[in-house]
């Protein structure tokens, strides 16, 4: 900010950056500026007077009745008053008939760094002055521009509102979204755990090293003792328990990994095809956004951290099942390691209202497993014990796929606004329509038209308004006076 005795008491010229700069800091500063302004002196040149940009400008001035004045300048002197008439056409067209029009004639200058001649800019000088002399004019002025700029609430806050609500049906969609996509990974991870798949493979394999289940299913309804006894066996030294635990830890694991990268494959794909989707998706980028479309890579420590947290759950379960009296004593036969185990595989191979005799999945692994715990706590403790282990491992599964759903919808909540936005701009709206008649009368400030005989000269100075603002740039130093 510099004070000049060259501007009277009561007038502040604000130089503003291009309207139209590279920089996009410039452009934002720029239309701050001139939404500030009490009157647009709006500066533009011959060669530069059509584009889009600054017309865009001056509609929003017209729709905000704000005041304006338009300084065309570096007008060749031949041009003067082909290409002063065709901007008072434009003018004209777009709605701003009356607009005051200075030109200023292209001129030769000595150096880069000289002045224009005081005569090339007297007229706008001299309209300054009368402004900064008059301070009931400048008050018009002001009253025009605030009761403009008041009045245009009526239109702009419902139409800004309404975007808003269309913006936040746009996050609403996407998070719609994120949520189906992660509530299907969690409905894959449900049926791996029904259909009896995690039990063929590596687990069947560990499970057949101990026994023939071929042998055993044909003797399975009478001599369950005998079965009983091998398995003590197997869990006593034949063949280490930690195999088959760690093969069924690797097998919930890997289901919830493909939950997990399924669930991401449909999210980023229904972001794709969502309105503002791929809008947000370019603004990330394509790496990020492919890094989207799977697990996120510390996904399997997580997962192997809450499978283990589940099967010491079950081991409590098996604990605290095994304090009763009537069944410490077959706990014990088994060892707690060795119910455990057996509960664990019931939970990948019945549901809860079935007692397992009815599903046979992997040549009996999980007729098995049942039938043995049944021997060992009784039929509707192992329907109760296996609903339990298996609901523990669901909310466990359900919290990574949330933490794994969390990665797209933070990318929503920077860009959000709050969910009042829309209401508070329609209150804040209608309490400015509620004092708006506590302002004095705007008077519209008189501008002179332009007419054919004003063009090749000076246009009449009157004691019309302030000026707050000095507006688009382009112009070079040696334009400026």
């Amino acid at each position: 900010m510099v004070t000049s005795p060259a501007l009277g008491a009561g007038l502040a010229l604000l130089d503003a950056p291009d309207i139209d700069s590279v920089v996009t800091a410039n452009r934002e500063l720029a239309a701050q500026l001139l939404a500030a302004a009490d009157l647009w002196l709006f500066v533009t040149t011959a060669a530069r007077y059509a584009d889009e940009v600054p017309w865009s400008f001056l509609r929003s001035a017209r729709e905000r009745s704000t005041a304006l004045a338009v300084v065309l300048d570096r007008v060749p002197p031949e041009a003067v008053e082909p290409v002063s008439r065709d901007l008072a056409r434009l003018l004209t067209e777009n709605g701003l008939e009356g607009t005051r029009l200075f030109t200023v004639p292209e001129a030769a200058l000595p150096d880069e760094k000289a002045r224009l001649p005081a005569a090339s800019v007297e007229d706008i000088s001299s309209w300054l002055t009368g402004l900064a002399a008059d301070a009931a004019e400048r008050a018009r002025v002001v009253r025009q521009t605030l009761s403009g700029a008041l009045d245009s609430l009526a239109t702009r806050v419902p139409s800004l509102a309404a975007a808003v609500e269309r913006q936040q049906a746009a996050f609403d969609g996407l998070r719609s979204i994120v949520a189906g996509a992660y509530a299907g990974g969690m409905a894959d991870f449900d049926e791996g755990m029904r259909d009896g798949s995690l039990l063929r493979g590596e687990v069947l394999a560990r499970w057949q090293d101990f026994i023939g289940t071929g042998d055993l299913m044909r003797s399975l309804e009478s001599r369950v003792g005998r079965l009983r006894d091998r398995v003590v066996g197997f869990f006593t030294g034949r063949m280490p328990e930690v195999q088959l635990r760690d093969a069924l830890e690797s097998g919930v694991e890997a289901l919830i990994r493909g939950a997990a990268d399924g669930s991401a494959e449909r999210a980023l794909e229904g972001w794709s095809a969502a309105p503002g989707g791929p809008g947000l998706l370019g603004r990330l980028g394509a790496v990020e956004s492919a890094r989207l479309g799977r697990a996120s890579a510390d996904l399997a420590k997580r997962a192997e951290s809450a499978v283990r947290g589940w099967q010491e759950y079950v081991l409590d379960l098996v604990r605290e099942e095994g304090a009763e009296r009537r069944t410490t004593a077959r706990v014990a036969s088994f060892g707690v390691n060795g119910a455990g185990l057996l509960l664990m595989l019931a939970v990948f191979a019945s549901t809860g209202g079935l007692t397992g005799i009815e599903v046979g999945i992997a040549g009996g692994t999980s007729v098995l497993s049942q039938k043995l715990l049944e021997a060992v706590f009784g039929d509707q403790a192992v329907r109760s014990l296996t609903a339990r282990a298996r609901e523990d491992l669901r909310e466990r599964v359900r919290g990574l796929l949330d933490e794994e759903a969390a990665r797209f919808t933070g990318r929503l909540e920077p860009m959000e606004p709050p969910r009042d936005t829309a209401d508070t701009l329609r209150a804040a709206a209608g309490r400015i329509r509620d004092h708006r008649a506590e302002l004095p009368a705007a008077v519209t400030a008189e501008l002179p038209v332009l007419g054919a005989e004003d063009v090749p000269g000076a246009p009449d100075v009157r004691d019309v308004p302030r000026v707050k603002d000095a507006p688009e740039g382009g112009e070079t130093p040696e334009e400026r006076s």
